[in-house]
Formats: structure tokens, C-alpha cells, sequence
């Protein structure tokens, strides 16, 4: 018999994050609550600190030659090592793997020595349950720091419902975690303590509930509005994000030899799946992301490096501030994925690509490619509840988004300060008591929609189908249709456009209702550009209104 210490760069990288500053935001979200119905979230007590406790992978561990741990067995073939991360499109494997009993120690073991080798492929236990009990620094398994493949058959990996609160994966720099055929769930991490108001996190970013609660009070809109343009952005973001920084974190030491680039970095209490940090990769493959509850942001995968899913569901997750499904402030692609039934209290209650400045520094978003996928059933408090984007870049192919809601904006998508391209997609029964049923645009965003649908989409204020404030947004060989603005002040059914620019081109804007006209398109003191091949037509009570006094092109009543 042999002892080995295990690498202990594990446990130095553990969380590989910045400490998060104070909220400067005020107290929660009174009132709204009503509105959506949120699966109840737990709030950590005064001892749910993160501890460790049990045994510690940096510890020395016993090992025989002919056990568990030998040579030729532990993620390495006969013919020479296994590297792992070498799935076919098709899911196949030509790896050989290490076989782990059903056996949490073992797995943990597992994981150790392959960090130490250069990494390996791990065959879990079919039908087993891997249920976690301790951690260290946060982390259910040991950091991932090699090119490391976890493959199971209706395999679970779980932390068990009585164990201090900590998150289920880490990869760290220069880890690449492999997954396949499992079911990653019931990760906690800690919530923070300071209430957080939604409202005014959207309102840095839109006026659209204070313009609303003018009205409701009782001013017409269009003084409402027409007090806006006397003040333009009051209560804004001053400036594009990047002029916004008023410090720059430090960027990681660099390697002799080579540049350093800016970063994001997680929050300690980001990720309560899996959290891919900074320059580490996931590929998850048939995978399951679900019960997962983040205390910051992403409840099931936060992503700072770069991350693909395939034929993998991430549903049933929660997150205290963005990205109740997934949060991403790296490069995320979703491929033939199913993003549901998630809920994230500030934004992005299915997707968040980005965050907004709850702290003293936001997260900037990163660029997220989203194809042949569905994202249904997701809420949030705030903005975004199918997708949103904050200083990213996302696109959008071929996906539904179904059923999703908000209170403040953007049932289906929410875009502030970010561009955002969707191709090919619908986007429809979503719903929002604010603004933006189907599609919130605001502050200086790009937004194209293309060959797509915007349909039986619900705003509770403006924009059944589409918001678009202080933005240009085109919509190019799409049906914006069926849409609603249902509240008492509802107007714009169709669209609703302020300060900004949408151009239709062969677009079709018809039966969409508001409460009060027009029921088609509206816009104030913004540019509404329609091409001769578009229509606007069958809208109630009326097509378009333009103030003041300008007209919309080939809109007629």
C-alpha cells in the first residue's frame, strides 16, 4: 500500500471569485408578488454559512496498486491516457473509462486522481444516486482542473437535502468538464441578505413604470410623455456601459510570454448547478440541470468561459438575481436544449446573458448562441422572463419562446445596452404586467428580428407585442400578430415605440388589440419606418398613431 497527497490546486481555485461589494439598491419588490406565481425560494439563516466538514480531498489518501485507484484503471487505457471530450455529434464515446461504484467517496476519490493524471473518463454507476454530504470551500466534487468526462446512464448527482449549502460542480482555469447522460441537481448556495427592488434595477434602464404610473395616476399619456422628452433619460445610465466602469478589476496573472485580457469573474455564490469559471469549459451532452438554487446568479449552470449544452433540459431552477435557468458572461451555445420552468427574482428568469448593477460593478453579458431550442414556462420579478441581455451579444435560431413571464418587461425577452439578433424563432404567449408582452428593447440596444413570428403575446402597459424605447429595432419578414395591451392605460398592442427607431420590412402588424388607440402601432417622438410591402391592418380600435402629429408610413387610421 501507497499514500498520495492529492493536488491541492483544487481547493486553491475553489470559487475563483471576486468578493461582491454592498447592494446599493433599496428594499424588495412590494406589491408585485401577486402578480407571478414563484416557486418560494429559502433564505439562508445566520448559520448557513458554506463550512467544511467530513473528509478533504486535500488530505492523503490511501490508495492500493490493485484497488480502485491503480494505474491501468483510473481513466486510463491500455494504449495510453484518457483524455475524455471526445463525443461524436451523434453522443457516441470511444473512450475508455474508469468505472466508479456507486459510491460518493469513490467519486470523489475518482475525480481527485484524475485532476492529478491529467485528467480521464469516469463511467458512473447506471441508476445510481451520488448523493453529497460535505464540501469544501463551496464545492460538492473536487474543482475541475483536467480534461475530465463524466458519463452515466440515468445517473444523479445530488446534494443531499439536510447538508450545508454549496453548488454540485466547479470547473476551474484550464479545467474541461465532459457530461453525459446525467441528472446534476438540488445545488444551494447562499442567498445575499440585502432585499433587492426590481424595479429599480429596470428603472436604469427604462422609465417605462414611472411613465406608467403617471398615467394610471391620471395624466394623459401624452404629457406623460411629452414630460420625458423635456428631460431626456432623467434617472438613466449616463453613458454606454464601457464608459460607465468607474474601476477596472484586475485582470489574472498573466503566464511569461503572454497578454492579459479583462474578464469576468463569478460571485462566490454564483452557480448552484455547475459554475464554469473564467478559461474553463463544459460540454454537457443528455444532461439534466434541475432543483438547482443559486444565491446570486445562474440557479443552474453560470457560465464565465465556455460552455455548450445538447439535447440537455435545464428546468426547475432558481436564482436571487439573474439567470434562473442559466447565466452567462462568457460564451454559451445552446443547441436542441429545453430551458424551463426556471425563475430568477431580478431578470432572466429562463436565460440571462449578463447582469445589472445590483453591486457597485455589473457583469458584463457575453455572447450566447441559442438554436433549435425551447424556452417555456420561465418567470421573473423583473425584466426577461424567457431571455434577457444586458451588454451582451445573442442570438437566436430556430427557437420557441413560450409562456413566459415578467412583471416589469419583456415577458419573452428583455434587451438593455445589448444587441440581439433571432432568426427563424417565435416568440409568442408570453406576458408582462409592464411593458413588452413579447419583446422589450431598451437603452441604446440593436435588436433585428427576422423571419419570425411575435404572436398572442400580453403587456399590461405598452407593447403587447413589442417595447422599443431609446433603441433601434428592425423587424424584417415577420408577422407581428394577435398581441395584446390589456390594462386599463394599455396602448400599442402591435408596437409601441419612444425615443427610438423601428423599421418593418414585409412584415405584416395586424389584429393586435389595445385598450386604448391605437391598437396597431404607436410612436412618440421616434421613427416608425414601413416599407410598401409591409401592412398594418385589421388592428383595434385603430391601426397607428404618431405624436406629435407625424404620420406613419403606409399606415392608414
Amino acid at each position: 500500500m501507497s499514500n498520495y497527497l492529492t493536488n491541492n490546486e483544487a481547493s486553491a481555485r475553489a470559487t475563483g471569485s471576486r468578493s461582491r461589494r454592498k447592494l446599493w439598491l433599496a428594499s424588495g419588490v412590494a406589491g408585485l408578488t401577486g402578480v407571478v406565481s414563484l416557486a418560494a425560494v429559502g433564505v439562508a439563516g445566520s448559520a448557513g454559512a458554506v463550512g467544511v466538514s467530513g473528509l478533504k480531498w486535500n488530505t492523503t489518501q490511501q490508495v492500493t496498486k490493485d484497488g480502485d485507484h491503480g494505474r491501468g484503471e483510473e481513466g486510463r487505457g491500455e494504449e495510453g491516457p484518457d483524455r475524455g471530450g471526445k463525443d461524436d455529434r451523434d453522443g457516441k464515446d470511444h473512450e475508455r473509462g474508469k468505472e466508479v461504484p456507486c459510491d460518493t467517496d469513490r467519486l470523489i476519490q475518482a475525480i481527485v486522481f484524475a485532476n492529478s493524471r491529467d485528467g480521464g473518463v469516469l463511467d458512473l454507476a447506471k441508476g445510481c444516486t451520488y448523493n453529497l454530504t460535505r464540501n469544501q470551500d463551496g464545492n460538492g466534487l473536487p474543482v475541475i482542473t483536467q480534461n475530465i468526462t463524466l458519463r452515466g446512464e440515468h445517473t444523479t448527482i445530488t446534494r443531499d437535502a439536510t447538508a450545508d449549502y454549496f453548488r454540485i460542480l466547479n470547473v476551474g482555469p484550464g479545467g474541461h468538464l465532459n457530461l453525459k447522460g446525467l441528472t446534476i441537481k438540488g445545488g444551494q448556495t447562499i442567498e445575499a441578505l440585502q432585499p433587492v427592488s426590481a424595479a429599480a434595477v429596470w428603472g436604469a434602464y427604462s422609465d417605462s413604470q414611472a411613465i406608467a404610473a403617471q398615467v394610471k395616476a391620471g395624466t394623459p399619456l401624452a404629457q406623460a410623455l411629452a414630460a420625458r422628452k423635456a428631460n431626456p433619460k432623467a434617472g438613466l445610465k449616463a453613458a454606454p456601459k464601457a464608459a460607465r466602469k468607474a474601476t477596472v478589476k484586475a485582470a489574472p496573472k498573466a503566464k511569461p510570454g503572454k497578454a492579459t485580457t479583462l474578464i469576468e469573474e463569478p460571485g462566490v455564490n454564483d452557480g448552484a448547478g455547475i459554475l464554469v469559471q473564467p478559461g474553463g469549459a463544459a460540454n454537457l451532452f443528455d444532461t439534466s440541470v434541475v432543483l438547482n438554487q443559486s444565491g446570486g446568479n445562474g440557479g443552474g449552470l453560470a457560465n464565465f468561459g465556455t460552455t455548450s449544452l445538447r439535447h440537455t433540459e435545464v428546468a426547475h431552477n432558481t436564482a436571487f438575481f439573474f439567470g434562473g435557468g442559466i447565466f452567462n458572461a462568457g460564451l454559451l451555445t445552446v443547441d436542441e436544449s429545453t430551458i424551463t420552468d426556471n425563475t430568477a427574482i431580478v431578470g432572466g428568469g429562463g436565460v440571462s446573458n449578463g447582469a445589472a448593477e445590483i453591486f457597485t460593478e455589473d457583469v458584463d453579458g457575453g455572447t450566447a448562441l441559442i438554436e433549435k431550442s425551447k424556452i417555456t414556462d420561465n418567470e421573473t420579478l423583473g425584466f426577461g422572463g424567457g431571455l434577457l441581455d444586458i451588454g451582451g451579444n445573442t442570438t437566436v435560431h430556430s427557437t420557441e419562446l413560450l409562456s413566459n413571464t415578467a412583471v416589469l418587461a419583456g415577458g419573452g425577452i428583455a434587451v438593455a445596452d445589448a444587441q440581439v439578433n433571432v432568426h427563424h424563432s417565435t416568440v409568442a404567449k408570453n406576458s408582462t404586467a409592464g411593458v413588452g408582452g413579447g419583446v422589450a428593447v431598451a437603452f441604446d440596444s440593436a435588436v433585428t428580428i427576422e423571419k419570425s413570428y411575435l404572436k398572442e403575446n400580453t403587456a399590461g402597459f405598452f407593447g403587447g407585442g413589442l417595447f422599443n424605447a431609446d433603441s433601434v429595432t428592425t423587424v424584417r419578414e415577420s408577422e407581428v400578430v394577435a398581441n395584446r395591451a390589456l390594462g386599463p392605460i394599455g396602448v400599442g398592442g402591435g408596437i409601441f415605440n419612444i425615443f427610438g427607431e423601428v423599421n418593418l420590412s414585409r412584415t405584416k402588424v395586424a389584429n393586435n388589440f389595445a385598450t386604448l388607440a391605437p391598437g396597431g402601432v404607436f410612436t412618440f417622438e421616434g421613427v416608425v419606418n414601413v416599407d410598401d410591402k409591409s401592412a398594418i391592418v385589421a388592428n383595434r380600435p385603430t391601426n397607428c398613431l404618431a405624436i406629435p402629429g407625424d404620420t406613419i408610413p403606409n399606415c392608414f387610421g
